[in-house]
């Protein structure tokens, strides 16, 4: 594993990786380094389930990716993360981010200003500041990256800022909303919604933060902005049908657990993403930069989400673990762990047995499926650090690269 992390090292370079054969061209000698790359990273080599078989459900799952034997050019170069090429300190994401999203709370409480006390405090429930705020630094230092690279501006237009704030909004409502849908009974270390207040108030409090951001996003007057972030609604109700159902080839499995992950947690941050770059240059190769980057971090996150699942505790994670075990969710480490006969058979009737939710973290446990499931995150990152590579050299530009490195070390 540690000779695999020291090779994604090397690959944060700010110089873009040479472009190699598109999807559906991974040759021989690609397919074998990527199988020499994941016995590495699982240190598993009598694994069943074949890298084959994963990167077939990858490819299929998203036709335009680039082929994934890009994941394995190693561009001879120090990482960006500590210097800027122009020259200038490099600071912390977060701080950098920070700089433009002051009083970012209370603006989302402007925007949910409500009469009714009750309602008041449950739409602000989520709002205290506690959270990660993880969306809204990427839509800024995106925002701030596309400027950059479009005529050299310093600043975020109001525009982009409000980009981040209806981010922020869209995923607190769909977290009320899933709350519901999971019974969950805690969330960043409190009680839910749902809990204290009930289902029903929950859900009308979800609807409630998510109209205000669809107001905020109409005050902005861009129609294809618009446009860019109803698709991320579109997707969430989509990703949640799709948790819903299940597949029984292995193969589909993945494919469709891929698909479920993109819809439910990616696309939010990639359309705010592509979103702020429409704001900030009229240049279609940016938005989709800035869509790609978007897009792969989300998928890494998400993934990364899956593993802490099972390797995190409870009080670290702020939320009970093992939650979508006993959701009877198949996630990517389970779905890596298929090899245990009665694993398949496990997924297909959701853990509902008896001693099920146990026996399967046991299995995943004892399989690489921890592994395998962090290193397709980390083939993500990498993707998402070619993509970013591409704008010009900026401080934002280098955060952004090391906040892909920030998902994949994170233990919460």
């Amino acid at each position: 594993m540690a000779s695999c992390w020291w090779r994604w090292r090397r690959g944060c370079s700010w110089r873009p990786a040479a472009r190699s054969p598109g999807p559906g061209s991974l040759g021989r000698a690609g397919l074998s380094g990527l199988r020499a790359a994941a016995a590495a990273a699982a240190a598993a080599a009598s694994a069943q389930m074949s890298y084959f078989n994963l990167v077939k459900s990858l490819t299929s799952a998203f036709p335009n990716m680039y082929s994934i034997s890009r994941f394995h050019h190693v561009t001879p170069a120090v990482c960006c993360c500590s210097k800027t090429r122009s020259g200038e300190k490099y600071t912390d994401p977060f701080n950098l981010g920070w700089r433009d999203l002051k009083g970012l709370y209370e603006d989302i409480r402007k925007e949910l200003f409500i009469s009714t006390t009750e309602l008041k405090e449950m739409c602000e429930y989520y709002f205290d500041g506690k959270g990660k705020a993880f969306r809204p630094i990427i839509v800024v230092l995106m925002a701030r990256a596309c400027n950059i690279h479009h005529n050299n501006s310093r600043n975020v237009q109001a525009s982009q800022r409000a980009i981040a704030l209806i981010a922020e909004m869209i995923h607190t409502a769909s977290l009320v909303h899933d709350d519901v849908i999971d019974d969950a009974s805690s969330r960043r270390g409190k009680h839910t919604v749902n809990k204290i207040w009930g289902e029903k108030k929950a859900v009308l409090a979800g609807d409630l933060i998510l109209s205000a951001a669809s107001i905020a996003l109409a005050r902005i007057g861009n129609t294809t902005v618009v446009s860019i972030l109803t698709q991320v609604i579109e997707d969430l109700v989509r990703g949640e049908f799709l948790q819903l159902g299940s597949k029984e080839n292995e193969n589909e499995r993945f494919a469709h657990y891929l698909e479920k992950t993109f819809k439910k947690t990616a696309s939010l941050i990639a359309n705010s993403c592509k979103a702020v770059s429409v704001l900030g240059c009229p240049d279609p190769v940016v938005h989709e930069i800035a869509y790609q980057y978007g897009k792969n971090v989300g998928l890494a996150f998400q993934l990364i989400d899956d593993v802490l699942d099972f390797t995190s505790c409870s009080d670290r994670m702020g939320k009970p673990t093992s939650a979508d075990l006993k959701l009877g969710l198949a996630t990517g480490p389970v779905l890596c762990a298929c090899q245990f006969p009665e694993m398949n058979a496990m997924i297909m009737r959701r853990f509902s047995s008896p001693g099920d939710v146990d026996r399967a973290r046991q299995y995943v446990l004892q399989s690489d499926g921890v592994q395998q499931t962090t290193y397709l995150a980390q083939r993500y990152c990498r993707e998402a650090v070619r993509e970013i590579s591409k704008l010009r050299p900026s401080p934002e530009r280098d955060a952004l690269i090391q906040l892909s490195e920030i998902v994949l070390t994170r233990d919460k």
